[in-house]
């Protein structure tokens, strides 16, 4: 199995998770750790290799991650960071871009605030393009990383009781994380927002449409903390409102401070996507149950994996045989 799901991915776009099969998602959280325990021996997997990092948008972490990404497996970088560093403050449409970065990279991720216009960039060009954020609508990579510290804390992405709170409208990485977890199966998910902010029709039903997963819609943070697996905390995101009387009236809904997390079990594992406003007090960091700077690690190492995997560069010494039996554990146990 594991060297034709390796190869599998080579050259392969990746818009929405939806374009990775379940095993090759396994196998990248595989490969993720596997890059985690050697950092030395896979210094050099995309030597010659060059990524571009084309963000229409703000960001920091997302493109350092993808940046470093490439620059910890041996590749360079080149890119711009925000639309008017680009020649779309010309006019230029985002195909004759790609068109053009194409000629001189092996790989692009692509921020840009409109839905859809990651899969506009795939398809104008062979050359593999990574959505690292478009609009409110997907974020793959996150997702992964999210996957990823699920995992590390559980043993497992099944089975588990995921509160998603804040911003369930306009939060991409939201949107993303259930539509995944929906794939993995046996979700019970608990969504918290104002009636405002709910979760859209389209992701309840992709929820309604998996048998064994359910959710409900609840409005009180403090009523579910005591029943929650997973607590996927998110800001209220002022750049994706018109009325800024609305923002400021909805931001602070939800706070977790640490008299609510005492609320939450002992094995509590609560993620964001970053960055923070105030949704998450900082008394809050040193708490065992905060693991969403543990995310921003496993991010940049998903983001190892994938990169490598769609340009077909090998870590060294990773043997997908040896990883066999893993994937199968995996899959078994999730059975």
């Amino acid at each position: 199995m594991s060297a034709q799901l390796s190869s599998s991915l080579v050259g392969k776009s990746v818009v929405t998770l939806d374009d990775l099969s379940v095993p090759q998602i396994d196998d990248l959280l595989l490969k993720a750790r596997y890059i985690d325990s050697h950092r030395r021996e896979v210094a050099h997997t995309c030597d010659g290799r060059v990524l571009a990092t084309l963000f229409y948008e703000p960001s920091t972490r997302t493109r350092l991650s993808f940046e470093t990404a490439m620059l910890r497996l041996g590749g360079q970088v080149i890119g711009f960071a925000g639309a008017n560093q680009s020649s779309a403050s010309k006019g230029e449409t985002i195909a004759d871009t790609l068109k053009t970065v194409s000629n001189y990279v092996d790989v692009v991720a692509m921020r840009h605030p409109k839905e859809g216009a990651a899969l506009v960039a795939s398809q104008a060009v062979d050359t593999p393009v990574i959505n690292a954020g478009d609009g409110g609508h997907m974020h793959p990579t996150q997702t992964l990383a999210d996957l990823a510290t699920i995992y590390n804390r559980f043993g497992r992405v099944h089975h588990l009781t995921v509160g998603l709170c804040g911003d369930l409208t306009f939060g991409r990485t939201v949107h993303s994380l259930i539509e995944t977890l929906c794939r993995f199966g046996d979700i019970t998910f608990v969504l918290i927002s104002p009636r405002e902010l709910c979760t859209p029709q389209y992701v309840l039903d992709r929820i309604n449409d998996t048998p064994s997963c359910s959710y409900v819609e609840v409005q009180d943070m403090t009523d579910v903390l005591g029943d929650l697996d997973v607590l996927y905390m998110t800001r209220v995101q002022q750049e994706r409102f018109f009325n800024e009387d609305d923002y400021l009236r909805l931001r602070d809904t939800y706070i977790l401070d640490r008299e609510k997390l005492a609320l939450g079990k002992d094995s509590l594992a609560v993620l964001h996507p970053l960055p923070r406003v105030n949704e998450i007090a900082f008394d809050v960091d040193e708490d065992p149950r905060a693991a969403y700077f543990e995310q921003v690690k496993n991010g940049m190492l998903m983001r190892m994996a994938l990169e490598s995997s769609v340009v077909g560069d090998e870590l060294p010494g990773y043997d997908p045989e040896a990883m066999e039996n893993d994937i199968q554990t995996i899959q078994e146990v999730r059975a």
